[in-house]
Parts: C-alpha cells; structure tokens; sequence
C-alpha cells in the first residue's frame, strides 16, 4: 500500500476544494520539502484532527481524509513556506507509522461504492433557498450559489462540490467526507443544508 506524508488539520477538505497552507513547524517544512522532491509529484494526505491543536503534535487524528497536490509553492523565509494545494482523490488510513519527523501513514484509494442515479432537486432547490437567505443577512453581500451547469456530471463528485459551498462545521463535513456513496451523500448533505437555513432563518428573526 502507498505511503504518504500526513498532514493533519482542523479542517476536513472535500475533494476538489483549495488548500492554502503557511508552513512554519520544521517537521512539516520536511515534508514540503520531501513533497517536491517525489518522483510521484508533490502530494501529502489531510486528515481532521479529532481530539488537540495542528501545533505541537500528539493530536488524535481521524482516518478518512483526501489527497492534497501543491500547486504553489512560495518561500518565505526561515524556512517558512506559503502553499497553494488543491483536494483531489479520498484515502482511508490502513496504519499510521512513526511521526519522523512528520506524520506518514499507508493509504488506501476510497472510491465512491454503490451507483445508480440520485434526485438532487430538492436539495438544489434547498440551497437556493439557504444562499436567499443567506443573501438577506448580508444586505446583498453573499455569494451566489453554485450553478447546475457548473457542478460534475458524476453523482458523488456533484455532491462535493455542493457541500463545499455550504456553511456547516466541521463535524458535520467529516460527515460528508466519509459517508460511502452519493446516496448516503446525499442524506448527510440535505440535513446539513436544512440546518443552515433553520441557522439563517433564526438569525434574520433575532
């Protein structure tokens, strides 16, 4: 199985989303600089830390995750680096091996299991609801929802990039990282969607 370097954070990323990253701790200015020199392209696995701070180590760490590429890589001095990555394929952890000096661990491709077409109607006509509302508490100021015809042909890939445009902790994005297919997907992400309009409709009222 692949090994890749590890880096945790406090953020559960969702395929195809950007990744900045200030780079500052020396274990992991090793594994930038490991990261750019693998034959393999510069990629390093994100995972959310479940329990503790993304400094110091000695975190607890959660096993699904994604596979981050750089994009980007800006020095800044010190050894201090400035990162632009970009979210490609889900992992799962098989083992986690010695932080050394940075975490690494075996991965194992998660793709997407059960197929089959899913109605995402109502959950478009959710989030539109949710960016209206949304749009009122900014006086005009939010975002405008992602369109149709902008979003992946693919069931599950489609599901991503809607939940990344929609505001929810994250607990509730882990939730959607490791659900098993769009099906599932989809159930994880039409709650979490009601729960942001219920967030937005109590705060236009308080």
């Amino acid at each position: 199985m692949p090994i890749l370097p590890m880096f945790p954070l406090g953020t559960a990323l969702l395929p195809g989303a950007g990744l900045p990253l200030h780079v500052f701790e020396p274990r992991y200015q090793q594994l930038v600089h490991d990261c750019m020199a693998a034959p393999d392209g510069p990629r390093f696995g994100v995972v959310l830390i479940a329990r503790g701070r993304e400094v110091g180590g000695g975190e607890q760490r959660n096993d699904v995750g994604t596979v981050a590429r750089i994009l980007l890589d800006t020095e800044i001095g010190n050894g201090r680096h400035v990162l632009e990555c970009v979210a490609e394929e889900r992992i799962r952890v098989v083992s986690w091996l010695p932080d050394d000096p940075y975490p690494r661990a075996e991965v194992e491709a998660w793709p997407d299991t059960g197929s089959g077409p899913v109605d995402l109607s109502p959950l478009l006509g959710s989030l539109e609801r949710l960016y209206d509302l949304l749009d009122r508490l900014t006086e005009g100021n939010a975002p405008p929802p992602p369109s149709p015809s902008e979003l992946p042909d693919d069931p599950g890939e489609r599901l991503f990039a809607i939940a990344r445009h929609v505001p929810m902790g994250e607990a509730d994005r882990y939730a959607v990282l490791s659900t098993p297919g769009p099906a599932e997907r989809l159930e994880v992400l039409t709650e979490s969607v009601a729960t942001a309009i219920d967030l937005a409709s109590w705060k236009l009222q308080n």
